[in-house]
């Protein structure tokens, strides 16, 4: 888990407003609003003021966004991709041979920044 809050920390609440949803996952509001425009998993209801109303299921898949983005070091094209093949059916075997793959790509800039 990257700081902030897990799935099972969420409130048992049915609505957050964005203050409550970037305090869950420790980003800026601004980080928020960007995520929603670049996952379309991510559609809050607006109150008559145009406030954002966001779902439990809104700010779990926020929730697995941040994981993907900032734990598993994902691009944002990556992380859509990746976020639609969990969306669609979870982890499958062949989706592991990837992730070792960028496991080994990783591994080796390490050991190119070490000597």
């Amino acid at each position: 888990m990257i700081r902030g809050f897990s799935i099972m920390d969420i409130p048992d609440k049915n609505y957050f407003r964005i203050g409550e949803v970037s305090k869950i996952l420790g980003v800026e509001p601004y980080v928020v609003r960007y995520w929603e425009s670049e996952f379309r998993t991510v559609r809050p209801a607006r109150t008559r003021s145009d406030q954002r109303l966001y779902r439990k299921k809104d700010v779990e898949q926020l929730l697995t966004i941040k994981n993907l983005l900032y734990g598993d070091m994902f691009t944002i094209a990556g992380a859509r991709k990746k976020l639609t093949d969990i969306n669609r059916g979870g982890n499958r075997p062949a989706d592991e041979g990837g992730r070792l793959i960028d496991i080994k790509k990783k591994l080796k800039v390490i050991k190119e920044i070490i000597g």
